[in-house]
């Protein structure tokens, strides 16, 4: 089975004690997976990059919502968008994981392979230019095969990889457990400042499921909406500015 998004315990970013004349640049990318999901998370990643911090968006390009995300997005240019390799989902089910659907067999390096240059066919098809980042729904670039095929292509595109750039991942602003239990206080206003205040020096991604997902079946739905809330709270834009933490996009990191 592929890894699953969120994490099971808080606190998996730590930080080092900054004193005076040790102090470093920090960046953070704010991206936002499942773009394209539905209107209504469309909607809410929308939002949350027009008034609040979203930066980046990785986009499933199969989904529902694919046309209309890529058609927003050109009319705001300021959002980096990426690809979100969606190969399969696994729901966690009466005390079991369930395959929910496949669109290849993720053991098996050639049909991945296959997949994965449709869905960046696709994308040019949908937004006219290359993925800024690649990211994959559920980690399953954290698994081989896959893992290898999706790098080989990343690398071939020269952009980032989730895992494997310049950005620490952090992935803690999520707010359900693995299993499903609802952990709501993981996605407040307060928990995102502290997320920030905790960031590490040099460049960092912080992933976020903003949306209005009520328009879905998916398990991850009340908690999209208070992410958007949370994204666009005043006091985590401060929290930036206090902190001296500047908000880049993907695009930045492929220029650098």
């Amino acid at each position: 089975m592929v890894s699953t998004p969120g994490n099971l315990t808080p606190g998996n970013v730590t930080s080092g004690e900054v004193t005076p004349g040790n102090v470093k640049p920090r960046y953070v990318i704010v991206n936002a997976d499942d773009f394209g999901l539905s209107p209504g998370v469309n909607k809410g990643i929308a939002d949350a990059h027009e008034h609040g911090i979203v930066t980046s968006a990785s986009l499933m390009v199969f989904q529902p919502g694919a046309q209309e995300a890529a058609e927003w997005a050109r009319t705001h240019p300021a959002m980096s968008v990426g690809i979100h390799i969606d190969l399969c989902e696994w729901v966690y089910v009466n005390e079991s994981w369930e395959l929910l659907y496949e669109r290849c067999n993720v053991d098996d390096a050639a049909a991945v392979a296959t997949e994965v240059v449709r869905q960046l066919s696709h994308f040019r098809h949908l937004t006219g230019h290359i993925p800024t980042h690649v990211d994959c729904h559920q980690h399953v670039h954290r698994s081989e095969p896959a893992g290898a095929v999706i790098r080989a292509e990343a690398a071939a595109l020269g952009v980032p990889l989730r895992d494997h750039s310049a950005a620490t991942y952090v992935g803690n602003f999520y707010g359900q457990m693995n299993t499903g239990e609802a952990l709501p206080d993981l996605v407040s206003a307060d928990a995102l400042v502290g997320l920030i205040r905790d960031l590490p020096e040099g460049w960092s991604e912080l992933a976020c499921h903003a949306g209005y997902a009520e328009d879905t079946t998916s398990v991850y739905r009340d908690e999209r909406r208070l992410e958007v809330e949370a994204l666009c709270d005043p006091k985590v834009r401060a929290a930036l500015a206090e902190e001296g933490v500047e908000l880049r996009a993907f695009r930045d990191l492929v220029q650098r």
